[in-house]
């Protein structure tokens, strides 16, 4: 009984938020962009809940954890100096500044001013639509397994649940909205990590202890580099750190930002969240070997398919008390929804914004923006609600699949055009179509262990070919004006 008016409270405070925010919403940059004028607190929090999910806490802590050991700290190291501090610090001020010049709200309209080009618009606005689903499915399967095992609550309740406290104050109040509800669950994230830790190091014996058990089975488990070697743990890195420069939904975080003093002081913030719950959950993961065995769980080894992605659940369910699993509920369900908002946001954006309003021959308001957007919002929770349910491969292949195709489309187009004046349309285009062409052609004919290298080469690619295609087609145009 108490499990469910937990939720009811949940549900009312979201409703509140999103009422809140549904008086302040009128324009589309209302809803969009909460006016442009989110703080930094607001803006740090609600950079790093969308940048760490479920599919962290659950899928990537887990296997990189069981994998890899202490050194997947690596990769908590690489999400906090590149995929955060870095990011802000490189792109803050500038992503800002050049949004409020071109006056542009999204990923696409970015690239069809930058470069004057039609076809960037429409082929990024599709591309984040397709690739966010399976993005958004993998935060719900991630979400499902911590419920079944560790609360006993049926996956398709969960979904529910999920799609409806998700959609009541996104699709209400929009990104101030957004922005609000992520500083709370932001802060739920990182007591819920922390108690995770705590108890998990104190079950285990004390760290010295944790450090022989994990020796015992495998000296390199608490080594530098984990058994799986140094490249397969650099692609991850990589992949994970180097994708945020050009992740649609953590893009659209610093076009909401009121200036720049906000910047710096939300550069810290999100940095020091960042390491607190990155650090936290791959600690966590690298502990699953001291409690986890094929003999204590028999049927968990027997799921060949989904097995690491069930390794964090079972892990709760043996060091957490039975008292204190409630916060790490909250913890998980924190994380998801504000990344599902996020996704849900942007991908809304592209249908609505980038292709409906982006090529509308008449006038349309900002109230029917805004309807259209509420609209687009819950249709894309429905069809990510739909390929959760299907639950078609583990968490971390779902989500790497979706990171290396909006990187490799990204990256290079958005990097080079925000900071270098001769990047081109051509250059542009091709960087853009290669980049996806190349990544998801080897995802089909490369098997699923390979795809963290599949992602860092469909990314790095097109930032190689893009300056050369620049050079070939300035080169051209020399030679042109010479023989006029």
């Amino acid at each position: 009984m108490g499990r469910y008016l937990f939720f009811i409270l949940y549900a009312l405070l979201l409703l509140g938020i999103g009422l809140y925010g549904m008086r302040r919403t009128k324009t589309f940059g209302d809803f969009f962009l909460g006016s442009r004028a989110i703080g930094p607190w607001l803006s740090a929090f609600t950079y790093g809940t969308a940048y760490f999910s479920a599919v962290l806490l659950i899928g990537f802590a887990g296997k990189l954890g069981w994998g890899f050991g202490f050194s997947s700290l690596w990769v908590a190291l690489g999400n906090t100096i590149l995929g955060t501090l870095l990011v802000w610090l490189l792109l803050g001020k500038k992503i800002r500044r050049v949004s409020t010049e071109l006056d542009v709200y999204t990923m696409p309209e970015f690239l069809h001013k930058r470069y004057n080009s039609n076809f960037l618009k429409i082929f990024s606005a599709i591309v984040i639509f397709i690739f966010f689903i399976p993005y958004a499915a993998s935060v719900f399967i991630g979400l499902s397994y911590l419920f079944e095992i560790a609360f006993n609550i049926k996956f398709e309740v969960i979904l529910l649940i999920m799609a409806v406290f998700t959609s009541i104050y996104m699709i209400l109040g929009g990104f101030r909205s957004i922005a609000i509800v992520d500083f709370i669950q932001g802060i739920i994230m990182i007591a819920g990590v922390s108690l995770m830790v705590y108890f998990a190091v104190s079950k285990g014996g004390g760290f010295q202890t944790i450090i022989t058990k994990l020796s015992s089975q495998n000296p390199k488990l608490v080594g530098l580099i984990g058994p799986p070697g140094f490249f397969p743990l650099l692609f991850i890195v990589i992949i994970t750190s180097v994708a945020p420069f050009a992740m649609p939904q953590l893009i659209q975080k610093f076009y909401s930002i009121k200036d720049e003093k906000s910047v710096k002081i939300g550069m810290i913030i999100s940095t020091v969240f960042a390491l607190l719950v990155t650090g936290s959950a791959y600690f966590t993961g690298s502990l699953t070997r001291v409690f986890i065995s094929p003999q204590n769980h028999p049927s968990l080894f027997a799921d060949k398919i989904h097995f690491v992605d069930k390794l964090i659940p079972t892990l709760i369910t043996e060091v957490i008390p039975p008292g204190v699993t409630f916060i790490i509920l909250l913890l998980v369900l924190s994380a998801s929804m504000s990344t599902l908002a996020a996704l849900v946001l942007v991908s809304a954006s592209a249908i609505v914004k980038d292709l409906y309003h982006g090529f509308s021959k008449s006038y349309v308001s900002d109230k029917k923006l805004n309807l259209l957007m509420r609209i687009m919002c819950g249709l894309f929770i429905i069809i990510s609600v739909i390929f959760a349910v299907l639950r078609p491969a583990v968490i971390l292949t779902l989500l790497l699949i979706s990171w290396g195709a909006i990187a490799a489309t990204f990256l290079a187009p958005f990097i080079y055009g925000l900071f270098w004046k001769k990047a081109n349309k051509i250059a542009a285009q091709t960087s853009c179509v290669i980049g996806l062409g190349l990544t998801m052609i080897l995802f089909f004919i490369l098997p699923k262990s390979k795809i963290p290298f599949i992602a860092t080469l469909g990314m790095g690619v097109p930032m190689v070919i893009f300056p050369i295609i620049v050079w070939l087609t300035q080169k051209k145009s020399i030679k042109q004006q010479s023989k006029t």
